[in-house]
């Protein structure tokens, strides 16, 4: 019995370490700032969501994460390569795909709640192979995920969300999603047009191919990112 504990005990810490937040901005490959300096701090700290926060407001930048809060907003320029690196030197150890949506903000970012019109702009997914090799999948063990903001983005003050969805649980319906929201002021001579829009919540549901995935076979499925296409920058 004794044993049976510490095993289970030794699992859950295992667990938990594999849980990750993205909570430190990169810019051209530089840090910028400290942990929430520029993302707005959620109340669930380090531990996921499931699929029951699909149609929830929260599904936007996480738990607890709302306007104010003392979050800086950053000035970048359209071609910036952005980045959201894991807190505490962790790594991203899950198995699952990668998003970016952004939204611009009608009055100035800091006070806006990511009720407006989103649109993605990078999503990442297998490098090569089948999905139930966790290390085929490109962002696994990595220490963040990374976008270019497309040149032809529209100036102006933006929540830029970034999105991992751990699979590993996917086939019990219990896809794990890691999301946080930077707040960016975007410069740049603008002229694209983005889409398509949506809104969040409302981008995926919990039967969707990509979140109830099942990795755990000899033969998986082929994989189908879920959501809207990435805009393509013009």
């Amino acid at each position: 019995m004794m044993f049976k504990s510490l095993l289970l005990a030794g699992l859950a810490a295992s667990t938990a370490q594999a849980h990750y937040i993205f909570n430190i901005l990169m810019v051209n490959g530089q840090r910028i700032g400290g942990e929430y300096t520029y993302v707005r701090r959620n109340s669930n700290s380090y531990m996921p969501t499931f699929p029951d926060i699909l149609n929830s407001p929260d599904f936007r930048c996480n738990v607890g994460a709302r306007p104010g809060g003392g979050v800086q907003t950053y000035t970048v320029n359209a071609g910036d390569r952005i980045g959201f690196k894991v807190f505490n030197n962790e790594l991203i150890e899950h198995p699952g795909p990668g998003f970016v949506y952004m939204s611009r903000a009608p009055n100035g970012v800091a006070n806006y709640d990511g009720s407006g019109d989103w649109f993605k702009v990078y999503e990442t997914g297998l490098c090569r192979g089948q999905a139930n090799v966790d290390g085929n999948w490109c962002s696994y063990n990595k220490d963040r995920l990374e976008f270019t903001i497309p040149p032809k983005t529209p100036p102006g003050e933006y929540l830029v969300r970034v999105e991992h969805i751990g699979l590993h649980e996917g086939h019990v319906n219990r896809a794990q999603f890691y999301m946080t929201c930077a707040q960016l002021k975007i410069n740049g001579p603008g002229g694209g047009n983005p889409q398509p829009l949506v809104k969040i919540p409302g981008i995926y549901k919990s039967n969707d191919p990509g979140i109830a995935y099942n990795k755990w076979t000899n033969n998986p499925a082929q994989y189908r990112m879920p959501g809207p296409a990435v805009w393509n920058g013009n």
